[in-house]
């Protein structure tokens, strides 16, 4: 059995609290009760961790082992893939950037997020390059991304990390059992079917552009979003999909909504194959799927894990 991220966690503070963990789930439990169920059981136990004197701030965790919510993470990864430098506009009119890598170790990958100048300039300068292995220290998680700040450090490692998880990690789960930044695999049925919504983005950057930009007549490609419910018989979820994914769904004609309206009809019911990540959605303050891949349940391999 494969134990999740939430267990390893409890396992830790048991281990370094010499509690059980089963009083540890008590007491998690007894935290969510007080809060009103307002925080996931991750956040719980990261407080519950904190009241124990349990913190993970000397600890190396493995690429696995990171959950959304923790802080003044270490970790360790090679770098897989490397982004090109971004610039971007605060609010205020200043400019800055940021630059996006994924790392991976011998247990997952994930996304990392530099937005300190020194961090981007050890990479604009070739210290640090794509296949170098990275020490972290002091980061954070926002969501399912390791983010670095400006007390954050990176340094280029000695160390050599065998047999990395290049491909996506992701976990078949049930709804009902779903966290936030869980990269999950979903056997689901579409129970309802929302009219796209169009949108523009940055040819440059790829960003939604703002009204300013609009004005500003910046070179823009247009892009569509639709949104899904999932009924997977424990709960049901909205799912985001973007794009291409909504072409696998074999929605075509998005302009028309004629034959849309069509299409979307045929939709309804389908039991199909949905991986992507688990989000907070700020605005509704709840879970949302957004959905980067969509496949056929193929039924022989249903078959074939259901006599397993």
């Amino acid at each position: 059995m494969v134990i999740g991220n939430y267990e390893k966690l409890v396992e830790k503070i048991a281990k370094s609290s010499g509690l059980s963990k089963e009083e540890i789930n008590r007491k998690i439990e007894a935290k969510r009760a007080k809060l009103s169920g307002l925080i996931s059981s991750d956040g719980a136990a990261q407080i519950v961790a904190a009241e124990l004197g349990v913190n993970f701030e000397n600890e190396k965790l493995k690429i696995d082992e990171l959950l959304p919510g923790m802080r003044k993470i270490n970790t360790c990864g090679k770098i897989i893939t490397l982004s090109p430098i971004r610039t971007f506009k605060t609010q205020k009119g200043d400019e800055g950037r940021v630059l996006n890598c994924i790392i991976a170790d011998d247990t997952s990958n994930i996304k990392v997020v530099f937005w300190d100048t020194n961090h981007i300039s050890l990479i604009e300068n070739g210290e640090i390059k794509q296949n170098d292995v990275i020490e972290i220290t002091n980061a954070s998680m926002r969501d399912s991304e390791l983010h670095l700040g400006s007390f954050s450090e990176v340094k280029k490692s000695n160390k050599d990390i065998e047999n990395v998880k290049s491909e996506k990690v992701v976990k078949e789960k049930k709804i009902k059992n779903f966290k936030v930044g869980d990269s999950v695999l979903l056997r689901a049925f579409i129970v309802q079917v929302f009219q796209p919504k169009f949108f523009e983005v940055s040819k440059e950057t790829g960003k939604k552009l703002t009204e300013e930009e609009k004005a500003q007549g910046i070179s823009a490609d247009k892009r569509a979003l639709i949104n899904l419910v999932l009924d997977d018989g424990t709960e049901t979820i909205r799912a985001v999909l973007f794009n291409e994914n909504i072409s696998a769904l074999g929605l075509s004609n998005l302009e028309d909504k004629e034959k849309l309206s069509f299409q979307i009809e045929d939709l309804l019911g389908k039991e199909l194959l949905f991986s992507g990540n688990v989000r907070k959605n700020n605005f509704f303050n709840n879970e949302e799927f957004i959905v980067d891949s969509v496949k056929e349940v193929n039924l022989d391999e249903l078959v074939a894990q259901l006599e397993a």
